[in-house]
């Protein structure tokens, strides 16, 4: 629920101050300017929501725990944690009320954006499956020569091309600055569950050599899920989908 913000920020004067945590937050240890949204206004819920520009070092502001994460290590995700950190009025950005209303906004851009993402991995996965298939020999040949193997190299790869062209698509109408509620929506949902299924064959085809480190196999398994929940998890992106069916 994006509208059940709990962090405030309150007029002090000329000034705002913010108080409580926000969780899940990409680069919390690294970012020097952040975008955060708090209640300025309880009773107006959605409406009630305002964005903020905080800088690095800003007193009253500190980023909190690193999660340790299954997947995507590399990409610093952390909590921040406000206490009685005073922000100048030129801070609020945009108009006063209006943060959950530009954050869903943006979410269609981002939605793209996890698209290509998936579809990057899903690529991975595919080519690592495809190179050791060719590889690995078992009763004399190469598995690549059995039928099992080939029809998961065809599915990943079929779904790989219906997944770049939903993308691109999006991607295409975002540019030409058309809205792309329902394609951004497409996109995400079926590139991110199509990134899971060929992580899933790509284990499968290298057998117990996917489950360890050696080879890249498991890390796509384990990177790929977030895919799925980021952004909007897929029942999200489903119900996205069905309501601008519905619209018209």
């Amino acid at each position: 629920d994006a509208g059940s913000a709990r962090m405030t920020a309150v007029r002090k004067g000329k000034n705002w101050v913010l108080n409580g945590t926000k969780t899940f937050c990409t680069n919390g240890h690294y970012a020097d300017v952040l975008v955060v949204v708090a209640v300025t206004d309880r009773a107006a819920h959605t409406h009630g929501l305002s964005a903020f520009i905080v800088e690095k070092g800003t007193p009253g502001f500190r980023p909190g725990k690193k999660e340790d994460k299954l997947g995507l290590r590399a990409s610093d995700t952390a909590e921040l944690i406000f206490e009685d950190c005073v922000l100048a009025a030129e801070n609020l950005l945009g108009t006063e009320g209006q943060g959950f209303v530009d954050a869903m906004r943006v979410l269609d851009g981002g939605r793209i954006s996890i698209a290509a993402l998936s579809l990057g991995m899903a690529e991975g996965a595919y080519d690592a499956a495809l190179n050791y298939s060719k590889q690995r020999k078992q009763f004399g040949r190469a598995i690549s020569d059995f039928q099992a193997i080939q029809w998961k190299l065809a599915d990943m790869a079929t779904e790989i091309e219906a997944a770049k062209l939903l993308t691109f698509r999006a991607a295409a109408m975002k540019d030409a600055g058309l809205k792309t509620t329902l394609e951004s929506s497409m996109a995400k949902l079926f590139a991110s569950e199509v990134a899971v299924k060929c992580a899933n064959e790509g284990v499968q085809i290298h057998g117990g050599y996917g489950f360890i480190k050696d080879y890249p196999a498991e890390k796509f398994y384990r990177d790929v899920k977030l895919c799925t929940i980021g952004e909007g998890t897929s029942e999200i992106q489903r119900m996205v989908i069905a309501r601008q069916l519905l619209k018209d």
